[in-house]
């Protein structure tokens, strides 16, 4: 099975506003990584670029891999790592508080392609020392820029 090292990154001018994603792929084998991707949309939300960022990485993915994809949105890893989202489809797509889970499509779609891999969630400080997570960031707003 492949590795992958994924750093993904979204941002948004205005909340909502136009918005960007990044995402950076690095194969843990010999091979050269691949080019950043990137997009965006003129009116959107964070949340949804983070998403976005995540559920085009995995998409770029030909085979199914292990994936350690990086990201500073508490959203998305917390959704996959502390049950949220077992907790939401149990609930037929309603939070805690019986309102509905907002960017069900982005998650039903992000739902299907970590099932087509074995993905870690990892977590990581946004705008402090992780030099990746920096340059994710950076493509991020760029990716934003031309939507403004």
């Amino acid at each position: 099975m492949n590795e992958v090292t994924i750093y993904t990154d979204g941002a948004c001018s205005g909340n909502p506003g136009p918005g960007g994603w990044a995402a950076i792929l690095l194969p843990d084998d010999d091979s050269d990584a691949t080019d950043p991707l990137t997009g965006g949309e003129p009116h959107t939300t964070n949340n949804r670029m983070e998403l976005t960022a995540a559920l085009e990485a995995l998409r770029a993915l030909d085979d199914r891999s292990q994936v350690a994809l990086h990201t500073d949105s508490e959203y998305l890893s917390k959704a996959f790592n502390e049950g949220w989202l077992d907790s939401w489809q149990d609930n037929n797509w309603q939070t805690s508080s019986n309102d509905d889970v907002k960017n069900q499509d982005l998650w039903k779609a992000l739902l299907e392609e970590a099932d087509r891999h074995e993905v870690d969630w990892v977590w990581v400080k946004g705008h402090a020392d992780d030099e990746l997570n920096i340059m994710a960031d950076e493509l991020a707003v760029a990716a934003m820029e031309q939507f403004k």
